[in-house]
C-alpha cells in the first residue's frame, strides 16, 4: 500500500507538469521546488505554532481569544537536550495541568498550497513574459538555490536532519465503526487517491474548456496565438500558478505521510524522475502521464531484488535506475509521444466505435466493448 501512496503523489506531480510542459509547451525543472515549498511550510507551521490555553510567560506568543499562539523557538540540530526549548520548559512546569495543542494539519496544507501558488504567480510574472528556454534556466536555478538554503539552514529547518511533522491523522482517525491508528496506511491512501482524482477531475476540465483551447494554442504557435488576440502571458501564469499549486498540495499531504521532510527531497535528480514518468508514459496526455508515474514507481519498487546466475550475485537495487534510463531513451527514439497514449487512442476509438454502430442499429452499445473515462490534455 506504501507504494501506491507514493505512486498517486508522482501521479499528481507527473500529470500537472504534463499539463505545463506537454499541453502548454511551459518546460520547468521547479516542480519539485513548489513541491518542497509546500511540504515545508505545513512542516514549519506545524512544528513551531501551538495553542495553548495559558501563556508560557517564556515562548513569543500572541492573545488568540481566550487561547495564546505560541511560537516555539527553534533549537537548531546542535542541542542534544530539549533545555532550550521554551515550550518543552512551560510543559514540565506545567506538569501536565495544561493542554498544549498543534495547529491544524489540514491548515497547514491549506497554507503550502497558497505558498506554492504565490511562488508560482512571483516566478510567472517575473519570467513567463519570456520564450521558455529562459523558464527552464531560471527554476532551475531556483530549485537548487532554494535547496541550498534550505540545507545551509540549521537553525529553523535544520538542514539536512529535516523536520518531523505529525501524520495526516495524529490522533487516529475512526471510519465506518473501525478506528485506525495513525500508522495505518489505508486513510492516507485514500486520502492521497482522492486527491489525484481531484486533481485529475481539474485538469480534465480546464482541458475541455476555453482555457485549455488557449493553453494549447500556446504550445502550437505563440505568436499566432498573439495575433489572434490570445493573452498568452496571462494564460502562461495561469496555467504555470495551477500546476504549482497542485505541486505543492502533493507535497504537503506526503510530507505528513512520511512525517519527515529533508532538503533530499529536492534533488534535481527527483525533478529528472517526474520529468522520465512523464515522458515515458506521454507528456502530452495528463492522464497517461498519471498512469504511467503509478506504473513506474511500481515497477522500480518491484526491481528492488537480487538473484543469482551460477555464482554471480546480481542486485537490481544498483541496476533499476539503468534500466530505467533506457526505456527513457528507446521511448525517446521509437515513442515520441509516450508508450500509453496509443494505448489510450485504441480503447477511445473502440468505444466511439461501439457507440457509432449501436446509433445506426438503433441498438444500445454493448457493454462489454471497451471504454475510457480519460482523454487527451
Amino acid at each position: 500500500m506504501h507504494i501506491c501512496i507514493v505512486g498517486f503523489f508522482y501521479a499528481i506531480l507527473a500529470s500537472s507538469w504534463s499539463m505545463l510542459a506537454g499541453s502548454a509547451g511551459q518546460f520547468s525543472f521547479g516542480h519539485m521546488a513548489f513541491m518542497g515549498l509546500g511540504a515545508y511550510t505545513t512542516a514549519l507551521f506545524c512544528h513551531y505554532l501551538f495553542i495553548s490555553p495559558e501563556p508560557t510567560g517564556i515562548c513569543t506568543e500572541f492573545a488568540l481569544g481566550s487561547n495564546y499562539l505560541v511560537i516555539k523557538n527553534p533549537i537548531g540540530v546542535t542541542s542534544t537536550t530539549l533545555a532550550q526549548d521554551c515550550l518543552a520548559q512551560a510543559m514540565e512546569k506545567w506538569d501536565g495541568a495544561v493542554a498544549v495543542t498543534r495547529m491544524p494539519v489540514w491548515l497547514g496544507i491549506i497554507l503550502g498550497t497558497l505558498v506554492g501558488g504565490i511562488f508560482g504567480l512571483l516566478i510567472g510574472l517575473l519570467v513567463l513574459p519570456l520564450r521558455a528556454a529562459y523558464l527552464a534556466l531560471f527554476t532551475l536555478g531556483f530549485s537548487e538555490i532554494l535547496r541550498a538554503t534550505i540545507s545551509a539552514e540549521i537553525q529553523i529547518t535544520r538542514g539536512q536532519a529535516g523536520i518531523e511533522l505529525p501524520s495526516l491523522f495524529e490522533n487516529g482517525i475512526t471510519i465506518a465503526g473501525h478506528v485506525f491508528s495513525k500508522t495505518d496506511k489505508i486513510p492516507p491512501y485514500f486520502v492521497m487517491f482522492f486527491l489525484l482524482l481531484g486533481c485529475l477531475a481539474i485538469l480534465y476540465w480546464l482541458s475541455r474548456s476555453r482555457f485549455g483551447l488557449f493553453v494549447r494554442a500556446l504550445r502550437e504557435d505563440q505568436d499566432a496565438a498573439a495575433a489572434l488576440g490570445v493573452n498568452i502571458t496571462r494564460y502562461k501564469i495561469m496555467v504555470f500558478v495551477i500546476t504549482s499549486m497542485m505541486a505543492a498540495l502533493a507535497g504537503a499531504v506526503e510530507a505528513h505521510y512520511v512525517t519527515i521532510i529533508t532538503p533530499n527531497n529536492l534533488m534535481i535528480l527527483q525533478m529528472s524522475l517526474v520529468v522520465a514518468m512523464a515522458v515515458i508514459a506521454g507528456v502530452e496526455n495528463f492522464i497517461a502521464a498519471a498512469i504511467g508515474a503509478i506504473l513506474i514507481e511500481f515497477t522500480l519498487e518491484m526491481l528492488r531484488i537480487s538473484f543469482s546466475i551460477g555464482d554471480v550475485v546480481i542486485d537490481m537495487t544498483l541496476w533499476r535506475l539503468v534500466f530505467f534510463g533506457l526505456v527513457l531513451m528507446l521511448t525517446l527514439r521509437f515513442a515520441r509521444n509516450g508508450l500509453l497514449p496509443p494505448l489510450i487512442n485504441y480503447f477511445t476509438r473502440a468505444h466511439v466505435a461501439a457507440e457509432t454502430v449501436a446509433k445506426l442499429t438503433g441498438r444500445e452499445p454493448d457493454n462489454g466493448a471497451p471504454s475510457t473515462s480519460g482523454g487527451h490534455s
